[in-house]
């Protein structure tokens, strides 16, 4: 079975730049343009992994990592936190939320795949 993610980002070029790095590593991909689309994509289907911005419209990446984590199915699932933000305060609001690991932007596809192959052999 093939691993699903969810790819949470405002701009639409990030999103299609996760697509396609995250596809031609072999794994399924749903993007959604914010917090409030991802917070219900997440609600109404499964993935084995979220990865999302943090700074967004409508909703922001901590408020979603958080209500995803109030769900069940999503409790033990991996949130990759993926931002221009790189201050330890604001990882630490990532992990208090939920996040299970962060990665800065712009990022490596091969530093990306060993993140999502270590996170995902976690859940």
């Amino acid at each position: 079975m093939d691993k699903r993610i969810l790819v949470v980002d405002d701009s639409r070029t990030m999103r299609d730049m996760l697509a396609l790095t995250l596809t031609s590593f072999g794994y399924t991909v749903v993007k959604a343009e914010d917090g409030v689309d991802g917070l219900s994509i997440a609600k109404s289907d499964s993935f084995d992994l979220v990865i999302s911005d943090i700074n967004m419209p409508n909703m922001d990446g901590y408020e979603m990592i958080k209500c995803i984590r109030n769900e069940k199915q999503y409790q033990y699932t991996p949130i990759l936190v993926l931002s221009t933000e790189s201050n330890t305060t604001m990882k630490q609001k990532g992990k208090e939320a939920g996040a299970t690991g962060w990665i800065v932007k712009p990022f490596s596809p091969e530093k990306l795949k060993t993140k999502l192959k270590m996170l995902i052999s976690l859940k």
